[in-house]
């Protein structure tokens, strides 16, 4: 599961990443603690060209009735993405790139409660989430443009922390994983490559949503 992350870098810096033609997204940078239902921003294709748009984090099916009448769907489980009927459409023909400089996981030791931890690449100061976008129309006019991070079993540096880890599609797979280099994106949903992440604990402080100072990605 992710279900905290962060974004420091500037608009232009993250869509010189991508490659992306339009930036129609704009966001208030830095943030430490992006949680579910706030806007982020995401690459996608659209019309035959790599876009940074905005989205709400917390996939809302087509039928919901509110953004409130189900569950929220911030995640997509890679082993069944292709199955369940919120996600199949969205994953055969409408798949993102969801920006994050890291992610927060928790793990419970016996005895303790759960601790954060602050999961980065080792290597590289951006990263990039699989992720799946859909358009939801209320029953009242209401419009929204919604996304999920897709996630798979963890690999081996993390399964200690948590089970889950979010699908990382590497700058050379971008534009598999966009539909821009025909079929086949299915093979990029697994665990990261051994090494690809370095992690550290970080202060409970992660916990409150209103908490969102660089402070928390700091090692205890």
């Amino acid at each position: 599961m992710c279900g905290r992350f962060a974004l420091t870098l500037p608009t232009d810096a993250v869509a010189g990443w991508f490659d992306a033609v339009k930036i129609k997204a704009s966001w208030d940078l830095p943030r430490y603690n992006i949680c579910p239902t706030m806007t982020i921003p995401v690459a996608v294709n659209y019309e035959d060209e790599r876009q940074l748009v905005p989205m709400r984090w917390g996939f809302i099916p087509r039928w919901y009735k509110s953004p409130s009448d189900g569950p929220m769907l911030i995640n997509a489980r890679s082993e069944t993405i292709a199955e369940k009927p919120a996600f199949r459409s969205a994953v055969q023909s409408r798949r993102c790139l969801i920006p994050a400089d890291g992610f927060y996981e928790w793990h419970r030791e016996k005895g303790k409660g759960k601790e954060p931890w602050y999961i980065h690449p080792s290597n590289a100061d951006l990263m990039a989430f699989a992720g799946i976008w859909q358009v939801w129309n209320g029953p009242e006019g209401q419009r929204e443009v919604t996304c999920a991070i897709v996630t798979t079993q963890a690999g081996v540096d993390l399964a200690e922390v948590h089970h889950r880890e979010p699908v990382a599609i590497m700058p050379d797979d971008f534009g598999l994983w966009l539909g821009e280099e025909g079929k086949g994106a299915a093979v990029l949903m697994k665990a990261a490559d051994k090494r690809y992440y370095a992690r550290h604990r970080v202060s409970p402080a992660v916990n409150s949503a209103r908490q969102d100072v660089p402070g928390l990605i700091e090692p205890l």
